[in-house]
């Protein structure tokens, strides 16, 4: 149990350093060292209940560099945070962010040489991901308008349709476009929080992000869709036909059904 805590409570003592460090260089506040304390506390705590759940030993070199991503990127939740209520430093946002976004080039090719990938390794960096757009969506929705949260949004939006549907949480095929368009959405939304060109070209870059998303999500829901029938935990098994007299024949045409 020591090892599988060690990743976990070395990313927390992580997260704690960089906000002592923020508050020294860039004036973070109260309410700043609240939500990036939550934030990692959070964050860490899912790793913890990842590495127990999948029985993972401890955590691997490239999760190592997703971990150090997702510090990187509760220090952008905690100066978005301090931007509501006072002066924030967009140049120390803007740098904990590109280092974010070029770190997520690094942890899979980390993976892919050390033959450590992992499920839990993909989760992680995926939600990592998923935290640092939206986070990244809502500093920018003050200045472009609230419908740029559609892009932080999404992710969570699928996640809680898939709650409803469960054809949804179906296990989708490798697709390299897919890191292409989150990507995308994290460059486009640094340079809108720079705000290194004119409101028009911003509003152009964040719609053409948007709509790239859009068609990301639409083909893995189609996808889904027409593959329900052949999700993981979904057995063919033979059904009683019932007579007349309600009682169960030999012969049956196969249903799919859910697993317990």
């Amino acid at each position: 149990m020591r090892t599988v805590q060690t990743g976990p409570v070395v990313g927390l003592i992580g997260q704690t350093v960089l906000l002592a460090a923020l508050a020294a260089t860039s004036g973070l506040s109260g309410s700043g060292w609240v939500v990036g304390i939550t934030c990692g506390v959070v964050t860490n705590a899912s790793l913890a209940r990842g590495l127990a759940r999948y029985g993972t030993g401890g955590l691997g070199p490239a999760d190592r560099v997703t971990l150090t991503r997702a510090t990187l990127v509760g220090g952008v939740v905690a100066l978005t945070a301090d931007s509501f209520t006072g002066h924030t430093s967009v140049v120390t946002l803007l740098a904990l962010t590109v280092v974010a976004l070029v770190l997520d080039a690094v942890d899979g090719r980390v993976a892919r040489r050390t033959r450590t990938a992992s499920t839990l390794g993909a989760h992680f960096d995926m939600e990592v991901d998923a935290l640092l757009i939206l986070v990244l969506s809502v500093y920018v929705a003050r200045s472009a308008g609230a419908w740029v949260l559609a892009i932080g949004a999404a992710r969570y939006v699928f996640g809680a349709a898939g709650a409803l549907l469960p054809w949804l949480r179906g296990s989708l095929p490798p697709r390299y476009w897919r890191k292409v368009v989150a990507a995308t959405q994290g460059v486009v939304l640094a340079a809108a929080a720079a705000d290194a060109l004119p409101l028009l070209s911003t509003n152009l870059a964040l719609a053409a992000a948007l709509a790239l998303l859009t068609e990301s999500f639409g083909r893995d829901v189609w996808w889904l869709w027409g593959h329900r029938r052949a999700e993981p935990g979904r057995l063919a098994v033979p059904a009683p036909r019932v007579g007349r007299s309600g009682v169960p024949g030999r012969e049956a045409e196969p249903v799919a059904v859910r697993d317990a």
